[in-house]
C-alpha cells in the first residue's frame, strides 16, 4: 500500500506551554536531517497542531521509517494515505477502500475516531466516526465494533483532504536533539559509555565526545572502533566532535611515578580534567560517562568521588544505578554492542593494576599527585595540542 505522508506523534513536546514551538522547530529540524539520508524529496510541516511528513511518490517506505525512529522526541509514526475531499458519500468509499487494501480479510473488533481539523465541516465527529463505521462493518461482515478495547482503531482526520491511517509505529521518545544544551561524553570502545551518550542525547542534549587513545598499547583498530562506535552513537544524537587525545606519555609517567594500585584513579582524574578543557572550550555545560556504581573498581562511590573532585562541571552518569545486563540491552537495541566487544583493548585496560584501591584516600591521592609535578603541566599542555579532532556525521 502506498502511503502519501506520515502523522508524527510526540509527548513531552506537548506540555511545555508557551515554548512549545521551539521544541518543535527543534524536532522538524533534526526529521529533515535524518530524511535528507533517504532517496526522495520529503516535506516536514507543522500543521494546526500537528507535525506531518509528506512523502514524494516514490520512496523506500522501510528507510523513511528507520530514520524517522532514530530521531528523538518523537514517540510514534503513522503512516497516512490521503485523499481528495469529494463528498461524504466518497469519504465512505475511500475509507472501505483503505481497509480491504491495508486488511482485506479484517474480522477483528474495531472503532473509528475522527478528528474535524477543518471546523467548517458540515457533519460533527460522531456522526461521521458513526456513519463510516457503518460503511466498514456492511463490507466486513465478520467484523464488530468495540469503542473501548478494539483490535484496530482507524483514525480519519478531516482537513483540506482527508486523511486516514490506523497504524502507529513506535518512535524513540525523549525530546529533540539541542534544546537542552551540549555535553561532552567520555567515549571508551566498552558496552557503557555509548549507552550514557544515548541516554543523554534522548534527552536533547548534543553530545561531543574525547577518547583517550595509547599508542603503541592501545592500535590503531581499537581507536577505529571508537570512530566506528561514534558514528553509531550519532544516528541518534546527530554530529559529535570526536576529541582524540594521546594519553601514552601521561599514563606512563602516572605508572613509573605513582603507586600502582592507585593508577586507574589518578589516571581517571587526568581524563577527567583532560575533558572538562575540551568541554569549556568547546561551550559544554557537563560531562558525561559510563559509570555504573561497583562495577570495576574505578566505580565505587569513594573512587567515583575521587575522580569527581578534580571537576567544575557536573558529571552526568545515566547508567549509574543499572547492572551490566540492563546496559547490554540497551547497546544491542542500538546497535552498539557488537563493535563494543570486538577485541581491541583500550588505555584503562592496559594499564589496569592487579590490585586497585577501591576506597581511594584523597589526601593520599593527592600526595601521590604531588610526586607528578615535575612534568605533568608539560605532557597535559602536549597532550591537548596534539589531540586530533574528527567531525562524526
Amino acid at each position: 500500500m502506498i502511503f502519501h505522508a506520515f502523522l508524527i506523534k510526540y509527548a513531552e513536546i506537548a506540555i511545555k506551554g508557551k515554548n512549545r514551538y521551539m521544541f518543535e522547530d527543534a524536532l522538524v529540524k533534526q526529521m529533515r536531517i535524518a530524511l535528507s539520508k533517504v532517496e526522495g524529496e520529503f516535506e516536514v510541516k507543522k500543521e494546526q497542531g500537528r507535525v506531518y511528513v509528506f512523502c514524494p511518490e516514490v520512496y523506500d517506505f522501510d528507510e523513511a521509517v528507520e530514520a524517522l525512529q532514530k530521531v528523538f522526541g518523537i514517540v510514534g509514526i503513522c503512516p497516512v494515505v490521503i485523499y481528495e475531499d469529494n463528498g461524504f458519500d466518497k469519504m465512505c468509499e475511500d475509507v472501505v477502500s483503505y481497509m480491504k487494501n491495508r486488511y482485506p480479510d479484517f474480522s477483528g473488533s474495531f472503532k473509528v475516531y475522527t478528528r474535524r481539523a477543518k471546523k467548517s465541516y458540515p457533519i460533527p465527529s460522531m456522526e461521521v466516526s458513526a456513519k463510516l463505521g457503518g460503511a466498514i462493518l456492511d463490507a466486513f461482515p465478520e467484523a464488530s465494533v468495540d469503542v473501548h478495547e478494539p483490535d484496530m482503531t482507524l483514525s480519519v482526520e478531516i482537513r483540506d483532504k482527508i486523511y486516514v491511517y490506523s497504524e502507529t509505529i513506535k518512535g524513540p521518545g525523549g525530546m529533540p536533539v539541542g534544546t537542552n544544551g551540549k555535553a561532552m561524553l567520555l567515549l571508551s570502545g566498552g558496552i557503557d559509555s555509548p549507552v550514557a551518550g544515548y541516554m543523554i542525547a534522548k534527552r536533547g542534549v548534543k553530545i561531543d565526545a574525547v577518547y583517550f587513545h595509547a599508542p603503541p598499547y592501545t592500535s590503531e583498530r581499537a581507536k577505529q572502533k571508537v570512530v566506528d562506535l561514534a558514528k553509531l552513537v550519532a544516528k541518534y544524537s546527530g554530529p559529535i566532535r570526536l576529541h582524540i587525545v594521546n594519553f601514552t606519555d601521561i599514563q606512563l609517567y602516572i605508572y613509573d611515578k605513582c603507586p600502582h594500585e592507585e593508577l586507574t584513579i589518578i589516571m581517571r582524574r587526568y581524563m577527567m580534567r583532560i575533558a572538562e578543557h575540551f568541554a569549556k572550550e568547546t561551550g559544554c555545560l557537563g560531562m558525561i560517562t559510563g559509570e555504573s556504581i561497583g562495577q570495576v573498581a574505578s566505580q565505587t562511590l569513594h573512587s567515583l568521588a575521587a575522580t569527581n573532585e578534580v571537576c567544575t562541571l557536573p558529571v552526568y552518569r545515566p547508567v549509574i544505578g543499572f547492572d551490566k545486563q540492563e546496559i547490554v540491552e540497551i547497546s544491542k537495541k542500538i546497535d552498539t554492542f557488537e563493535t563494543s566487544i570486538l577485541p581491541f583493548e583500550d588505555c584503562c585496560t592496559i594499564f589496569v593494576a592487579k590490585h586497585p584501591v577501591t576506597k581511594p584516600n584523597l589526601k593520599v591521592i593527592h600526595r601521590s599527585e604531588t610526586k607528578l609535578e615535575e612534568k605533568i603541566e608539560e605532557l597535559m599542555e602536549e597532550a591537548l595540542k596534539t589531540t586530533e579532532v574528527i567531525e562524526i556525521s
